[in-house]
């Protein structure tokens, strides 16, 4: 972590907590409670962990408002109790990762079109490259390595990390993060099969619209559409390792865990959960709310919301547990068959009656 020194004060007034301790207690580092060091910062919030808030080597702990001591606390401990630790420690993190990552500037390195925008506090980083026609929002960071393609547009307070790369005619909404390794914009999975046996590869001249507050995790990729735009709705989080392909449409805040693919076309709704390594085919729609468990395999619409599912091919939750207990006695009722055949043939000699 960069070197940046904080007061018991200071966070406390950020947090609103009350310091029970030295005010003027200096902090430099974050870490967890168990492996606390002397001038670090951490935070209690589950009992499982409250035995070592007696022995850590931190300066300054976040506790709990009803936070009692059944013993006596390091000398050299300072607290700040606060109605939720962990909200309050989360909100800390997100103070100190802005301000450590504060950058703003251009790199002698990078190569941007004259033709393209540049907000006001823009960071871009060494060997960044930004085709023509661009505009780059106030405050948005793109760092080392990143290569951004002609008519893109990226919105404000955005962080685009090393290594991503957005295809051409892009658009990108405010408040988001593309982690190493994104891609965007890259040709959809569209061929025609000939009589020969081979395939033409149908141009894909759509793009890809991404909306505000969406996070993409490290090696996603999202393909342009044939024609019209793959659309990654508002708020919508994205794990990392994900294939969405061409033309498809996520609705509002939905997310999705690592390694899930889904086939193009589909349109999945708002608030929607879906597991990791799920496999959706192409052309579905999945409704509102709706929750997918990990492994599923989606061969049909799902069009009813709140609808739960799992299993390859998925079907209701409730089914699947009732299915999955059958399925685990199985090889027992195989094995009560085998006795119950053995039992009738020795009843009837032996023969086998047909």
């Amino acid at each position: 972590m960069c070197p940046m020194e904080f007061s018991a004060s200071q966070i406390a007034a950020l947090l609103g907590g009350e310091i029970f301790g030295d005010p003027n207690t200096k902090v430099s580092r974050l870490s967890k409670i168990e492996e606390g060091e002397s001038g670090s910062l951490t935070f209690l919030a589950n009992p499982k962990y409250a035995t070592h808030i007696y022995n850590t080597k931190a300066s300054l702990a976040i506790v709990g408002s009803d936070f009692v001591a059944e013993q006596d606390l390091p000398a050299t401990l300072t607290l700040i109790k606060v109605k939720d630790p962990y909200s309050s420690f989360a909100l800390l993190l997100d103070f100190y990762n802005q301000r450590k990552n504060d950058k703003k500037g251009i790199h002698p390195s990078a190569i941007i079109d004259a033709s393209t925008e540049i907000g006001q506090e823009v960071y871009i980083g060494p060997l960044v490259s930004i085709g023509a026609n661009c505009k780059i929002g106030k405050g948005t960071k793109i760092y080392a390595g990143c290569m951004i393609s002609d008519e893109v547009l990226i919105g404000e307070a955005c962080n685009i990390y090393q290594g991503v790369k957005i295809y051409d005619s892009t658009i990108i909404g405010n408040d988001c993060v593309m982690h190493s390794g994104v891609v965007l914009g890259a040709d959809g999975f569209g061929f025609a099969a000939q009589n020969s046996q081979d395939y033409k590869k149908v141009a894909q001249i759509g793009n890809v619209i991404i909306g505000n507050r969406v996070e993409i995790g490290a090696n996603t990729s999202i393909d342009r559409a044939t024609l019209g735009s793959t659309r990654i709705a508002d708020g919508v989080k994205l794990d990392n390792l994900i294939q969405i392909a061409h033309n498809v449409e996520i609705g509002e805040n939905t997310v999705i865990a690592a390694q899930t693919g889904v086939a193009g076309s589909t349109r999945i709704g708002k608030n929607c959960m879906i597991g990791g390594q799920v496999g959706i085919v192409g052309h579905l729609f999945i409704a509102d709310e709706v929750k997918i468990a990990a492994q599923s395999g989606i061969g049909s619409s799902i069009n009813t919301p709140g609808t739960i599912v799992q299993g390859s091919p998925a079907f209701g939750i409730g089914d699947y547990k009732r299915a999955y207990v059958g399925f685990r006695k199985l090889p027992d009722i195989l094995q009560r068959l085998d006795k119950l055949e053995k039992s009738l043939k020795a009843q009837s000699g032996g023969t086998n009656q047909d």
